[in-house]
């Protein structure tokens, strides 16, 4: 059982708790005002050993710093482009606030401050967007959920804090004639344009795309592979979801795709860049299709807009949800709907519409009028 035990210092009396640990070693915890104060703390010392939920003070000593790098070095699992990221935040961010504090130290108050700051801004750094902050606490969060486990702290100060809000960017949808305008202006890069634009695929999915994963005979392409672009180096790796998929090749797609195909071998890429390789995205601001979009008089699109642009096409054409879920390799239709539920506003007309021819051939109104 715990003793308590009173002495003096220079601010006056104070009390101390002597007690053994789980692994029988004695320890002890200072600097308690009241008697009232140590005996409560030690009561919660010999229920947490009964329970199994003893943690040691001196583990708390331990700072985030220690942490960081093996937490770090635990995110195998991620791709490189999502790791890279992730890198960045703990040290450019993370480990520069929190790596020399203790965990025992940490308190949300302090945490959501940090947070505020991240959004803010000051003198000397710029306003982080939401996606950066979330990112950023979340490696903060990740690395103390791990203490918490290995219980070095009773509970994790990073939970149940405010984070800003994501601001979902409007998607871009061009028409078939804008589509059309666009590839024109792209030159010999208008296959590749026109692919985005009705297939939905992902830039990094159609340049990482080999002359053997098209069947132009059935009209259809094989989506296995993804080149992501990780800082200047390109990454050659599964596709978002791990899942290879099929996609439909609209019948005026087969000879474009064909042309392209010409004079290469099965392993061949459909798209290389000038020099064979995977195609970097083009610069943002100068690069040939920025040119295009301008030449063109089009809003302002990404190549990522021609997703939206695809779905958009598709949906216009009849496709429902869960066929644009499979052509966009998107994990559930709920996914899909989320991210363009705008697109099916008609079709919730329709059922509308539908339901009231269906209650008329049923002659239902006639049996209980309205107000009835």
């Amino acid at each position: 059982m715990a003793t308590i035990e009173s002495y003096q210092t220079a601010s006056g009396k104070r009390y101390r708790v002597r007690y053994r640990d789980p692994d029988r070693r004695q320890t002890q915890k200072r600097g308690f005002t009241t008697k009232r104060d140590a005996q409560a703390y030690a009561a919660t010392v010999e229920v947490s050993k009964l329970k199994g939920e003893y943690i040691s003070p001196s583990d708390g000593r331990t700072t985030v710093g220690e942490l960081g790098p093996a937490w770090l070095g635990r995110q195998a699992h991620l791709k490189p482009s999502a790791y890279a990221p992730v890198e960045v935040a703990w040290r450019l961010r993370v480990e520069p606030r929190w790596g020399t504090v203790q965990l025992a130290d940490i308190r949300p108050s302090a945490v959501q401050q940090w947070i505020a700051d991240l959004s803010r801004g000051n003198d000397t750094t710029k306003p982080l967007g939401a996606t950066v902050v979330i990112r950023t606490h979340g490696v903060l969060a990740s690395i103390l959920d791990t203490a918490v486990r290995d219980r070095l702290i009773p509970s994790n100060p990073a939970r149940k804090l405010k984070l800003p809000r994501k601001q979902r960017k409007r998607p871009t949808y061009l028409t078939h004639e804008q589509v059309a305008a666009l590839a024109h202006e792209c030159g010999e890069h208008a296959a590749l344009v026109l692919l985005l634009a009705y297939t939905g695929l992902r830039w990094g999915e159609a340049t990482g795309m080999r002359v053997r994963d098209l069947d132009l005979l059935r009209r259809r392409a094989t989506i296995d592979e993804n080149a992501v672009a990780v800082g200047r180096q390109i990454i050659v790796g599964t596709t978002k979801g791990h899942k290879r998929r099929t996609v439909p090749l609209a019948d005026f797609l087969v000879p474009y795709l064909a042309r392209e195909c010409e004079n290469k071998t099965r392993d061949d890429l459909v798209f290389p860049g000038d020099d064979g390789r995977h195609m970097s995205r083009p610069h943002n601001v100068s690069g040939w299709f920025d040119r295009a979009v301008a030449t063109a008089d089009l809003p302002k699109v990404t190549p990522h807009d021609l997703r939206h642009t695809a779905a958009s096409l598709a949906v216009s054409a009849g496709a429902n949800v869960k066929a644009l879920q499979k052509m966009l390799g998107h994990a559930s239709a709920a996914m899909t709907l989320d991210v363009y539920a705008d697109l099916f506003d008609d079709d919730l007309e329709r059922v509308a519409t539908a339901l009231s021819e269906a209650r008329s051939r049923a002659n239902v109104a006639k049996m209980w009028p309205t107000g009835t």
